[in-house]
């Protein structure tokens, strides 16, 4: 299976603009699942009232490029719903599809925790053979939240994760690889944003023994995770066989 993203320079509040620069960004593009930065439509944005979907704007974008494409899509949008803000991440099918995660673990260091309203559920997706963890940023420092009870072969992550703290998300990334013995991709924006915070090229796929596997050209980086090979591994160190077990409260 071939997963690919952009390390998109998010334009700040505006949609069209980003909407625009993925569709092209990805024209000449061909991969099973294509990943968007966390809050890809806006940027990183607190002021909620003004940048959330409230009509599934984003959302309508995923489905007319899984569709377009005959592809996956997934990417996090600011959302308003039932008078409540969510930073929600989407998977889309190639079929319209849907499935979605809304971040548990809020960012109460800039504030996402006042304006955003966390999640309740732990999300896996299963998509051509894999069982995929959805996770969006903050998420990642998280290590009990995106434990593997055997339950998923791969964790996507999404975010807005700035220059200044990127040897932390780019270690954080490789550990919950080999810790879970899974598949990692983790996709950063690139850029400055409408805060004036710098966010370098840090996007990576690692295998289960830490090991980088994606290729990186321009602003894309694609991986092709083999799961037969990782299930292999999996027999040889059975390391999950021995791990702690206990029960998430949400």
């Amino acid at each position: 299976m071939k997963i690919t993203g952009i390390n998109l320079d998010v334009i700040w509040k505006n949609k069209e603009a980003n909407f625009r620069n993925i569709e092209q960004a990805l024209e000449s593009q061909e991969a099973d699942i294509f990943v968007l930065p966390e809050m890809f439509s806006t940027g990183f944005c607190m002021e909620a009232s003004e940048v959330a979907d409230s009509h599934e704007e984003s959302l309508s974008f995923l489905r007319t490029m899984a569709k377009e494409k005959n592809a996956a899509f997934c990417g996090s949008a600011p959302v308003k719903q039932e008078g409540k803000f969510y930073n929600r991440m989407y998977f889309v099918h190639p079929d319209g599809q849907t499935d979605f995660y809304d971040k548990r673990h809020l960012f109460s260091f800039s504030g996402e925790d006042e304006v955003y309203t966390p999640g309740k559920e732990r999300v896996i997706v299963h998509y051509k053979g894999f069982r995929i963890l959805l996770q969006v940023c903050y998420d990642l420092r998280f290590p009990v939240f995106a434990r593997n009870n055997d339950d998923y072969d791969m964790i996507i992550y999404v975010a807005n994760w700035p220059e200044k703290r990127a040897d932390a998300w780019e270690h954080l990334l490789k550990a919950r690889a080999i810790e879970n013995l899974c598949f990692v991709f983790g996709l950063n924006r690139i850029g400055t944003d409408g805060n004036d915070l710098f966010y370098r090229e840090s996007s990576h796929c690692f295998f289960a023994d830490g090991k980088e596997i994606a290729v990186k050209e321009g602003n894309i980086i694609s991986a092709d995770p083999d799961l037969q090979e990782l299930l292999e591994f999996r027999k040889h160190f059975r390391f999950l066989d021995d791990r702690d077990h206990f029960t998430i409260k949400l």
